[in-house]
């Protein structure tokens, strides 16, 4: 397997990781919360604490809660 193949499954799997912790371990809407504080830190990645990165991790735990909402609302129609 190739250097840049390892690491995307890396990435993946850490991404799998974190939203499974938050899964287990936020409620439901505070893990929307936390995925829009994430997104919204991401946005201000130029300063040296914060990073781009932020923002792909905040909407995939955002996902967490969005996501049963829009398949309950495909379901209605």
């Amino acid at each position: 397997m190739s250097e840049p193949e390892q690491s995307k499954n890396r990435l993946k799997h850490l991404r799998c990781r974190i939203q499974a912790w938050a899964k287990r371990t936020l409620p439901p809407g505070m893990r929307l919360l936390v995925g829009a504080v994430l997104m919204l830190g991401g946005v201000f990645g130029f300063l040296p604490i914060l990073g781009f990165w932020m923002i792909p991790l905040g909407a995939a735990i955002a996902a967490l809660d969005v996501m049963p909402v829009i398949r309950w609302l495909r379901q209605r129609r």
